[in-house]
């Protein structure tokens, strides 16, 4: 059934007349009802008779007209969700993020569903390496990690620079001062963030201390910073980690405090699979997120 003369044919039965029809599709009548003769003798039935100047809908026109209404209108949304898809407007985006670094995330998504309410959120977390890895399957088109990271096979986009701070339980009242110097951290008990694969923060971490001849006490190593939180908050050990991670997760019963005569910095990015297709939806997620690079 050919859906351009299911279309012909919804209008003249909607007008009743094969000349209001043309002029609302815009056409001259004659080709208009050579097409309704044509749809007729495809399916071998009446679809109208006349009565005076009118169309009247025959029993299989009436029919017809009645599936053709549900059809035609369901073509339309279709039609409308996949345009608007392709735009960037409907659809879903699918992220992954670092949740040390998730604090850059929750503002940025609420912009974006303020200015399109019709794309929904796919979120997965992980590690930098996992959410690397699943860029590169393509499981997530945007990911956001914490530097460092290969960026050989990413596009990417870096967020500002921020400090590391020393999360504490609140109970050892010693580092209870506005910083403190990795001297005193060293003799502590450390819980730190550790990449299941390649290098990163765990490693700048133990540069710093290296570079002034300390050799800190680790106590534990765990890629997911709300478990190591979570120790902190037992009263296991003292742990280090990205200032903007506390705007996420920070426990009860836990201090912070800086760390002077130190370098110590970190900045996290938003990557991307290089010269492949992104959806319009993530390319106008990296644009505002561009457009706002602001600390969370």
């Amino acid at each position: 059934m050919d859906l351009k003369r299911l279309r012909y044919f919804r209008e003249i039965a909607k007008q009743g007349q094969i000349t209001k029809a043309a002029k609302s599709l815009h056409m001259a009548q004659p080709p208009l009802s050579q097409q309704l003769r044509i749809f007729e003798e495809e399916l071998n039935v009446m679809l109208f008779e006349r009565k005076g100047r009118r169309l009247l809908l025959t029993e299989a026109g009436e029919a017809l007209y009645q599936r053709s209404e549900h059809l035609l209108d369901e073509l339309d949304e279709l039609e409308k969700e996949i345009r608007e898809t392709g735009l960037g407007l409907r659809g879903t985006l699918r992220l992954g993020a670092v949740k040390s670094c998730f604090a850059y995330l929750p503002e940025r998504m609420k912009k974006f569903h303020k200015r399109y309410p019709n794309v929904s959120f796919s979120l997965r977390q992980g590690d930098s390496y996992l959410i690397s890895e699943l860029v590169k399957a393509r499981e997530v088109e945007i990911g956001l990690i914490r530097m460092p990271l290969n960026l050989d096979n990413f596009d990417y986009y870096h967020l500002v620079k921020e400090p590391y701070v020393v999360v504490y339980p609140s109970s050892f009242q010693q580092f209870a001062a506005p910083s403190i110097d990795l001297t005193e951290l060293a003799t502590t008990p450390l819980l730190l963030l550790h990449r299941i694969s390649g290098t990163g923060q765990y490693e700048q971490i133990i540069e710093a201390f290296t570079n002034k001849g300390l050799h800190p006490q680790i106590l534990c190593e765990c890629p997911d910073v709300s478990m190591l939180l979570s120790l902190v908050s037992s009263g296991l050990g003292v742990t280090i980690v990205p200032k903007s991670t506390l705007l996420a997760f920070q426990p009860p019963h836990t201090s912070v405090t800086a760390i002077r005569q130190t370098q110590l910095e970190t900045e996290s990015a938003f990557i991307w699979l290089r010269d492949r297709y992104l959806s319009k939806a993530a390319l106008r997620f990296i644009e505002s997120c561009i457009q706002n690079n602001e600390s969370p």
